[in-house]
């Protein structure tokens, strides 16, 4: 059988001499928040540090990491921190680790630390960096780590090959098999061939299109479909992508200059990253194709391209902003709006809502769904099987990818012919150990979700996201309320006071008889009632009313004075 994640935390045994401990802190069940811990000998080792993108039960929320706790007092046994690539949810929570020290090398290729060097900028972070290349090998204690070139939706990426004493394991990163990538650079199958020859003990495969039959499709049909977007329309074009998706900027930059369109780079991030692109040589720019956003408004419509930021309908960027009318943008009719992208699961809403106010705009949108205008940047299950069959691993653990994804990954690994009990279906926290070739489940961590507001990190909780659905779905009542214990009365009020539940506080008139007669009766029975326990019977009392009578549960906050 299968090996699955434990259903209830279980400490892990003390790491056994000569054992390769693995511990994914995110990207397990999710898409997003990809870290993984590696520990031998007491020294630790991080493949990538991402972040998660809230979704609409997580109002106010900017961003979600990785759970640290686990290495609360070991910061300081972490080696290095292997990057994978450059996009948001392998590098975005790197910033705060490196709060908790900042000398902690950073191991990528070059684009991946550039972009992570801009990014810690921002926070003011110097970092120590360490760039690689394919082939190379790198020491960092007890690790010796492999770099592997891999194909994704940006330049640059790697897998990386990690020995051990306690054994090898080979972790993909995000990857894809494209044959005619536009950069020429394929994944790596003959390194991958020579590792598997060398022997994997543990695969760790990019499992986010593991459900998708086949293989993907190449980057270059986008061209073509993109050529012919240009080319019918008659206004402006903006063009919404992820702001790291180099190959997509390019074929944009390919199309505009072909018909003679200039182009604007839209949103801090897009400017930011695209800025270090052109800069390394991995964005080839047009001579005189780039204008700033400041001279868009000197440039006909049909000479136009805007490069946008918000294809995953994120309220503060770009595309979102347009949508809504607060950008210097303004959509009209006849622009035509292209999503380069696929939909992040989770963000459909918010997706769909910018799609409706671009349309009632008057602009043409062109999505994934409606013509070739997007690829994506993962395996499908053809691509998996071969590299199953090309690894040959020992033990297989899917990663990256909510739980669909990874059972779909785990299937193929036992169409290949893996032993059920070398298939190990994790979740974030669960504890791994590897020696002499055998994978197993040893614990289950607490690992939960650290959500940045604003320049809060980790004091939001579930408890306070709770609290704001209910004020955002349900509504506000607040009651204000005098009572005299001597007397036994209520002097003053209630006052009630509504947000959100009912047109006309007037509606509460029938009620407040009630709260009055709860309360008498409540301090006539027991004089020396709290405060607090009399908050607690104007609480149930409106609150019953309020569900039974308008068919809502609003946040309730009573308060009781003594006169």
């Amino acid at each position: 059988m299968t090996q699955r994640a434990l259903s209830v935390l279980t400490t892990p045994p003390p790491l056994p001499t000569g054992t390769l401990r693995i511990v994914p802190l995110g990207g397990l069940g999710e898409v997003g928040r990809n870290m993984a811990v590696f520990e031998i000998e007491g020294k630790l080792l991080v493949v990538d540090c991402g972040v998660l993108f809230p979704e609409e039960t997580q109002p106010g929320v900017d961003l979600i990491l990785p759970d640290f706790s686990y290495l609360e007092g070991r910061i300081q046994d972490i080696l290095a921190v292997v990057l994978t690539h450059g996009h948001e949810d392998h590098i975005g929570a790197v910033p705060y680790l490196l709060r908790h020290r900042r000398d902690i090398p950073l191991v990528g290729s070059q684009l991946t630390l550039a972009l992570v060097e801009a990014k810690l900028a921002e926070h003011r972070i110097t970092p120590v960096l360490r760039v690689v290349e394919e082939g190379q090998v790198l020491d960092f204690g007890p690790f010796q780590t492999e770099f592997v070139a891999v194909n994704h939706s940006i330049p640059d990426a790697l897998a990386v090959f990690i020995r051990t004493a306690g054994g090898t394991v080979l972790h993909t990163g995000d990857f894809k098999m494209d044959q005619l990538p536009l950069d020429g650079r394929i994944t790596d199958l003959r390194h991958f061939a020579r590792l598997g020859e060398e022997g994997v003990d543990l695969f760790m495969a990019d499992s986010t299109n593991a459900d998708v039959p086949g293989f993907t499709t190449a980057e270059k049909e986008i061209g073509p479909t993109l050529d012919r977007l240009f080319g019918q329309a008659r206004k402006r074009i903006i063009v919404a992508s992820f702001s790291s998706h180099v190959h997509r900027v390019q074929q944009v930059l390919d199309a505009a200059h072909q018909h003679g369109r200039k182009v604007a780079f839209v949103g801090r991030s897009m400017v930011r990253n695209m800025g270090i692109a052109a800069k390394l040589g991995y964005l080839d720019v047009p001579p005189g194709i780039l204008v700033d956003m400041k001279a868009i408004d000197d440039i006909p419509d049909h000479r136009l391209v805007l490069m946008s930021t918000g294809s995953q309908g994120e309220p503060m960027a770009a595309l979102s902003r347009m949508a809504n009318g607060d950008h210097r943008v303004q959509v009209g009719d006849g622009d035509t709006v292209i999503l380069a992208s696929s939909l992040i699961p989770g963000n459909e809403n918010a997706v769909f809502r910018v799609i409706n106010g671009l349309l009632k705009l008057g602009a043409n949108v062109i999505h994934k769904g409606m013509a070739k205008v997007h690829v994506s940047g993962h395996a499908a299950a053809g691509e998996l099987l071969y590299c199953y069959n090309i690894v040959e691993p020992l033990n297989a653990m899917p990663v990256h990818g909510e739980t669909r994804h990874l059972i779909a990954n785990g299937n193929l690994a036992l169409e290949t012919g893996m032993e059920p009990d070398s298939v190990i279906l994790g979740d974030n926290g669960t504890v791994v150990d590897l020696k002499g070739g055998v994978a197993k489940i040893v614990g289950q961590v607490e690992v939960g979700f650290v959500y940045v507001d604003g320049s809060s990190v980790g004091e939001i909780t579930d408890v306070d996201l709770k609290d704001r659905r209910i004020l955002g779905e349900e509504g506000f009542i607040s009651v204000i309320t005098v009572v005299n214990r001597s007397t036994g009365k209520v002097v003053t009020g209630p006052e009630i006071h509504a947000r959100g539940v009912a047109e006309d506080d007037a509606v509460f008139d029938d009620i407040i008889p009630k709260i009055n007669a709860a309360l008498e009766e409540a301090i006539l029975a027991k004089p020396d009632h709290t405060a607090h326990q009399l908050q607690q019977v104007i609480r149930r009392v409106i609150g019953t009313w309020v569900s039974r009578k308008l068919r809502r549960k609003p946040m309730i906050i009573p308060v009781v004075l003594e006169a």
